[in-house]
């Protein structure tokens, strides 16, 4: 195992710059996600890091070995640097076994025949296909298939491991067992690795910080629970979770650590502010998530502590097993809510605690770049 180190990593395809500046470090043994969308660079930098792509800038070491450095022209080819790489396409050779297509690449490195035997045995059993040794891949289930891939990728021992969105060809309950299977993995191996995914739930179960990217730069860098409590920005705020945006102006100077918003139609919300400036007058976009929010029946008395009940518009009601997903209208603008029991009339009076809030200056464009 060993610590990975990308500095100004840059990237271009003719005008487009794929990866702008990218530095992101993990540390011996860490699992790191690169979290975006279509387009940000996450595949293109986990590329460059395995030797697939040369970068136009930067420095790429791993461990005491330099992979990649602008400035002396160092450029190793892919076979020359241990990392281990899973795609997403499982890419078994079809003609061989489980066996053998775990034992091809020690085969390639000329390891004696008890070694090759007794490693392939150990990674088996640690993906758990050890009784499948004897089948071809067509024989196996798609999360099969991939533990396969990835016992390939382990039996030569790599500094670090890449993965390349493993689970994206997995239907929706095949990925929800692969997930808890491969962080069980993670636990018991310990090595660095770099994930690469849109999914922001496999994000935010695997991993020990997440890298949110957007056009080719870093969005935050943070821990999970940093990552979706105190978002950066609206483009992380709306890429991880679910969020719902007001926006309105300050009319009420920051008081005691809070700020007074009026929203487009004129319901006010009071929340707690703390890195963002709030001047009076200065337009904004108040953020909550839906478990945020919650629901205040008629002659009921507001929930304990610093908080404001606006009213909204009931326009759909989803049952999606075990709560309700409620579509409202607050103030002309578009709000989700996530309920036990759904809103029996056409209107709702909401909670919105103060400290739940997140406040952005301006106006809200959660498009990526």
């Amino acid at each position: 195992m060993a610590e990975l180190v990308i500095e100004n990593l840059t990237k271009r395809f003719g005008e487009v710059v794929a990866v702008d500046s990218v530095s992101i470090h993990v540390a011996d043994g860490e699992f790191v996600t690169l979290l975006g969308p279509s387009g940000c660079g996450k595949s293109t930098t986990l590329a460059a890091v395995a030797g697939l792509d040369r970068p136009d800038g930067g420095r790429i070491s791993v461990g005491g070995t330099v992979y990649f450095d602008e400035r002396t022209g160092t450029f190793l080819p892919p076979e020359a640097r241990n990392c281990g790489l899973v795609f997403q396409s499982y890419a078994l050779w079809p003609h061989m076994t489980v066996f053998d297509n775990v034992v091809f690449p020690l085969t390639l490195r000329k390891v004696p025949s008890a070694e090759r035997k007794r490693r392939v045995e150990e990674v088996l059993a640690l993906v758990e296909m050890e009784p499948y040794a004897d089948r071809y891949p067509h024989q196996l289930s798609g999360g099969q298939q991939q533990r396969v891939a990835l016992a390939r990728t382990l039996v030569y021992r790599p500094e670090i491991l890449l993965l390349d969105e493993p689970l994206s060809n997995l239907d929706a309950k095949l990925r929800d067992r692969a997930r808890t299977w491969l962080a069980e993995l993670r636990t018991r191996l310990g090595l660095t690795t770099i994930y690469v995914t849109h999914d922001q739930i496999e994000a935010l179960s695997l991993s020990d910080r997440i890298v949110v990217m957007n056009g080719g730069r870093i969005a935050q860098i943070g821990t999970p629970q940093d990552i979706y409590e105190r978002p950066a920005d609206p483009f992380v705020a709306d890429f991880i979770g679910t969020t719902n945006f007001l926006p309105g102006r300050v009319v009420g100077a920051p008081d005691g650590g809070q700020a007074l918003i009026e929203l487009e139609d004129g319901q006010r919300v009071a929340v707690q502010v703390e890195r963002r400036t709030a001047a009076p007058g200065s337009r904004v976009t108040l953020a909550y998530r839906p478990e945020q929010i919650g629901v205040v029946a008629e002659g009921e008395a507001a929930p304990d502590g610093a908080g404001s009940v606006v009213t909204a518009r009931v326009i759909s009601r989803a049952y999606v097993g075990g709560r309700w997903q409620v579509g409202l209208d607050l103030g002309g603008g578009p709000l989700r809510l996530e309920t036990a029991r759904p809103p029996s009339g056409e209107q709702v009076r909401l909670w919105l605690p103060a400290a739940g809030g997140i406040l952005f200056q301006g106006s809200t464009d959660v498009s990526s770049e």
